[in-house]
């Protein structure tokens, strides 16, 4: 009996570590950044909001757009992880996605902010952005994702 008990609880525990990381977009935040990269000018969420209500408003003050990404993961990381965003533009007839990857480091605690920015003459390129789709991948799988409404 103490054989079969033992036996469950060593599979257990294989199996356990056999799993790849497990992940979890929190929140996605698209920025439009002014001439100057910025896409604040105070530390006030009423601030940020306005100012990229202005930006909106004024597209020639527009030089980039940055994607602040909140996630988390979890369990054996065996490959590095890349925070992967998938862009639907409005210059891009094919309607294919354009892909923007960096490589991200998994947090000991908690979660991680990461940010991809689309700037200067790629930004004006690819024209303006009209669904997205963020992902967590590890090697080929994707581990989290969350999307935009319109994609």
């Amino acid at each position: 009996m103490r054989s079969l008990l033992f036996a469950a609880a060593l599979s257990a525990l294989t199996t356990c570590a056999a799993f790849a990381a497990d992940g979890k977009i929190v929140k996605v935040l698209p920025h439009l950044l002014d001439k100057e990269g910025r896409h604040v000018l105070s530390p006030s969420l009423f601030e940020r909001d306005a100012y990229q209500a202005r930006l909106r408003k004024h597209p020639e003050l527009v030089s980039g757009m940055r994607f602040d990404v909140q996630w988390k993961a979890s369990g054996n990381v065996e490959s590095p992880l890349k925070l992967r965003i998938e862009l639907r533009t409005a210059n891009n007839a094919s309607g294919a996605a354009a892909i923007r990857e960096i490589e991200v480091t998994k947090p000991r605690l908690w979660t991680r902010w990461s940010g991809v920015e689309i700037k200067g003459q790629e930004y004006t390129d690819l024209g303006e952005v009209l669904a997205w789709r963020a992902s967590l991948v590890e090697g080929d799988k994707v581990v989290a994702e969350q999307r935009s409404f319109l994609w």
